[in-house]
């Protein structure tokens, strides 16, 4: 089984191309990523609609988020990453800058979603779910960090 900070687990032996790689989620950084999706889409549950506009700065960084780390899911379930050495891209690097950036926007969109409801008060309709997805917005901000750390660590190591 991979380290705790490998993120690149070697696809199935056996010519080149896209290949299905479910043994990624098995890692550490595989299942980050699960987490990040499950928790983004309970966050997406739990503060829609968007009734103010902090609300919608909240949702737009959850979906984000949440869309970007789809793509990279399935960078590593169809060993994208292997079936394209060609192209020159530093891949760690770029997941990396990626989540460092998730992880700020999602930080921004907790605080300002969990500032908007406790100004307005519980008196607003939905109070107790749009402060549930800025909790969990919190949890997920937590995971994107851990996630974003175990890349800087893959990204250092020679």
């Amino acid at each position: 089984m991979p380290e705790a900070g490998q993120t690149n687990v070697d696809p199935p032996a056996g010519g080149s191309g896209i290949r299905f790689n479910p043994q990624h989620f098995k890692t550490t950084p595989g299942i980050i990523k699960i987490v990040e999706v499950c928790i983004g889409l309970l966050c997406l549950i739990l503060a829609s609609p968007a009734y103010f506009s902090g609300t919608g700065f909240f949702l737009f960084a959850v979906v984000i988020s949440f869309l970007s780390t789809i793509v990279w899911i399935f960078v590593y379930l169809l060993s994208i990453r292997e079936a394209l050495p060609q192209i020159p891209v530093q891949w760690v690097l770029t997941e990396l800058i990626n989540t460092c950036i998730l992880t700020i926007l999602y930080a921004i969109g907790t605080l300002v979603q969990l500032i908007v409801w406790l100004s307005h008060g519980a008196r607003w309709y939905g109070f107790g779910a749009n402060i549930a997805g800025g909790v969990f917005g919190i949890f997920n901000t937590l995971v994107y960090a851990a996630g974003a750390y175990l890349l800087f660590v893959e990204y250092r190591q020679p």
